[in-house]
């Protein structure tokens, strides 16, 4: 059922109340108005002002679009906005209180109901509207425009009432601290998308305003709010403290990355680019690790039994596997008599690449996903990009082994590596806890089995207080582990350095774009981190 408004006559108008009730109308008929005198020429006169005016309130306030657009001298678009006004406007009735004429002037007062949803809001606003005589039909008329219907609507504008934005989430850390737009730079992008997808989860209530709508349909100026909106509360896994230290290391940098995260839980403490971009290329980057990923390639070799940390591995200046390509240290060094340990901790490239045949095409591809969870179907909070490792053989094969080829990783994966090697199982990286939407997180097969994970942990020790990561972790204590990368890219003289390490209950991995050895730009970005703690 219509609800009907009214006109209510006040100044001028007091004495012309007349015999017209809602909608009626007695000068003129039929919906372009007319009366049945002969219509005349010249100015309009003060009565004819007065009862137009009437008319097209009249009109409006009763919900007879068609009959009030008929008192306008343009029709067609007073009836388009006036049923605009009403529908998108969700105006359910209309007072109109008339003002002092002035002249062809006629001033009102509209007081509109709005119903939006469960929402109720009375607007109310002054507006004008001027009379003047029809070119053709030499009738008084409505000089129509959309600012009628309110003064800040230009031409071609009509209004729209709806949801302003997202519902509001007032984001917090993991104890409750709020981290606020600005205050934390790398997190402003994942701060607008965690508001984006969990606005409803966490019972906030978007925004509802009444808007200028513009001829391409894109909402302009703000005319009324009909409800404020109410923020919900998200709590992130995130660790203000954590976040402050990241941010501060990455910043030292150009093209520096990193993600820290707990190893027994998942749970991300800190994600941190230095460029400020949408592209969060800690979180969705795709790029070769190099030579953190052979903590992968160790697990699945040590897991295979075919090598043990203190079998003999030599470690030649160059290797082929195959008789396919030639493959090189970082600094084209050697060591005859290494150890497998002793290759991990100093990254020996030759070495892992001589290893390749006891690797059957596809195994460390399955062990990545099958153990580590890469590859699989993350479900963080927002959007990752969770890993990609090749199944070919030959050199596709010996280039996987060493974090080259097509290896496609990022901090977020790389630090979930470190983490797993050394708690044993996967853990899915989250953000958002699991608790605020029941969502799936991913599962793998199985976890290292106890042997491969002691001997991965000791390889990863030895690393980082003997090996290429010593620098970088000198000084920390506790249960500490690691892995360096040099990650050559196609076109880019110099290698991405990478780094990864867990410090007790904290796992991280940064990346730097052209920063050389892993251990000394990557390195003391991840360091930073861990002795947040």
């Amino acid at each position: 059922m219509r609800t009907v408004g009214k006109v209510v006559l006040g100044g001028a108008f007091a004495a012309f109340i007349a015999v017209a009730g809602l909608g009626g109308y007695n000068l003129y008929t039929g919906m372009t108005g007319g009366d049945t005198t002969a219509p005349r020429d010249g100015p309009v006169t003060a009565a004819e002002v007065r009862q137009t005016a009437r008319e097209f309130l009249d009109a409006w306030a009763d919900g007879n679009d068609m009959l009030a657009a008929g008192f306008t001298n343009d029709a067609e678009a007073a009836i388009g906005a006036l049923s605009g006004y009403r529908d998108d406007g969700h105006v359910k009735r209309v007072t109109l209180t008339v003002g002092r004429t002035r002249d062809t002037t006629v001033p009102f007062t509209v007081k509109a109901e709005i119903v939006f949803d469960q929402t109720r809001s009375t607007w109310t606003y002054d507006s004008r509207l001027t009379v003047v005589r029809g070119r053709t039909t030499k009738k008084p008329l409505v000089d129509w425009a959309p600012a009628v219907l309110h003064p800040e609507l230009r031409t071609d504008q009509t209004l729209r009432t709806d949801l302003a934005d997202n519902p509001p989430v007032r984001v917090v850390d993991r104890d409750g601290k709020e981290l606020r737009q600005g205050r934390y730079p790398s997190l402003d992008p994942v701060l607008t998308a965690l508001r984006s997808r969990y606005g409803e989860a966490v019972s906030g209530a978007a925004r509802v305003e009444v808007s200028a709508v513009r001829p391409d349909g894109t909402a302009g100026t703000t005319l009324h709010v009909v409800r404020k909106g109410k923020p919900g509360t998200l709590r992130t896994t995130l660790d203000a403290t954590v976040q402050k230290r990241a941010e501060a290391a990455v910043g030292e940098r150009t093209g520096a990355s990193v993600v820290a995260l707990k190893p027994s839980t998942g749970e991300i403490l800190a994600v941190a680019n230095s460029d400020k971009a949408e592209f969060n290329a800690a979180l969705q980057g795709q790029t070769a690790p190099g030579s953190t990923f052979k903590i992968i390639t160790a697990a699945t070799l040590l897991e295979s039994g075919k090598v043990t940390p203190a079998r003999r591995v030599p470690c030649p200046a160059t290797a082929a596997y195959n008789q396919g390509m030639t493959f090189h240290n970082v600094e084209h060094s050697e060591n005859a008599n290494a150890t497998f340990a002793q290759d991990f901790a100093a990254s020996c490239n030759t070495a892992f690449v001589s290893l390749a045949g006891a690797v059957p095409d596809g195994g460390v591809a399955q062990e990545a996903e099958s153990v580590f969870g890469i590859g699989l179907d993350w479900h963080v909070g927002v959007t990752t990009f969770d890993g990609a490792v090749p199944g070919g053989g030959r050199d596709d094969k010996a280039a996987a082994l060493i974090g080259q080829g097509t290896v496609q990783m990022n901090p977020l994966t790389m630090a979930s590596v470190a983490a797993t090697a050394r708690t044993g199982g996967f853990k899915q990286p989250v953000l958002v806890p699991r608790s605020v939407d029941h969502r799936e997180l991913a599962r793998t097969d199985r976890g290292l089995s106890p042997a491969a994970r002691t001997q991965l942990k000791a390889m990863m020790r030895l690393t980082a207080t003997s090996g290429t990561a010593a620098r970088a972790m000198s000084g920390l204590g506790g249960d500490i582990g690691a892995k360096t990368g040099s990650a050559e890219i196609d076109g880019q003289p110099r290698t991405n350095a990478w780094f990864t390490a867990y410090r007790d209950d904290m796992a991280a991995a940064a990346v730097v774009t052209a920063g050389g050895h892993g251990g000394d730009a990557a390195g003391p970005v991840v360091r930073t981190v861990l002795a947040a703690r």
